[in-house]
């Protein structure tokens, strides 16, 4: 049993740490001389960067990513730690069931900020604003590693929900 609780501590801390790469860095739309995110745009080949404001079409968009990128962050920090209060607290056999039901609100805030992402990344991409062409460009590696905690927090909020506190 003391495998399998250091198994999911694992898996929660890596699902936090995909959360947190994937909102913070600056590679969710990517060309051969820039990259982009939900927070600013960078030009690599003169290392300068621009916030992406309210002058950016579809920064309600943006807005709205911003913020479920990082409730899905809080969350999953909010359901681990909750994790660890009720490792102590709930007598054998009792379940997990308010870490599941945060890491499954992690879960949810991530696949809305990368589906909104998804499905407005071409007008995001065609602003004025943007002093580059950067509609020719591609996901990065933030956006696969969103999906990927996408994938990760569900699984963590499965797992808690069937898991019970053994000897």
């Amino acid at each position: 049993m003391l495998i399998l609780l250091a198994f999911i501590i694992v898996f929660h801390i890596t699902s936090a740490a995909l959360l947190f790469i994937a909102t913070i860095d600056n590679a969710w739309w990517v060309g051969d001389n820039f990259s982009t995110d939900v927070w600013r745009m960078c030009a690599t080949n003169t290392s300068t960067c621009m916030a992406i404001t309210d002058e950016f079409n579809e920064y309600q968009s943006i807005q709205a990513v911003q913020a479920t990128m990082i409730l899905s962050t809080i969350f999953c920090c909010v359901a681990f730690l909750i994790f660890i209060l009720q490792l102590f607290r709930l007598k054998q056999g009792e379940r997990f069931v308010l870490t599941s039901i945060i890491q499954l609100l992690s879960c949810l805030c991530v696949m809305i900020a990368a589906s909104i992402y998804t499905d407005r990344h071409e007008e995001l991409h065609q602003s004025r604003g943007y002093r580059m062409e950067v509609s020719k460009g591609q996901y990065g590696y933030s956006f696969v590693l969103a999906w990927i905690a996408f994938a990760f927090t569900l699984i963590s909020g499965v797992m808690y929900l069937v898991l019970r506190k053994r000897k």
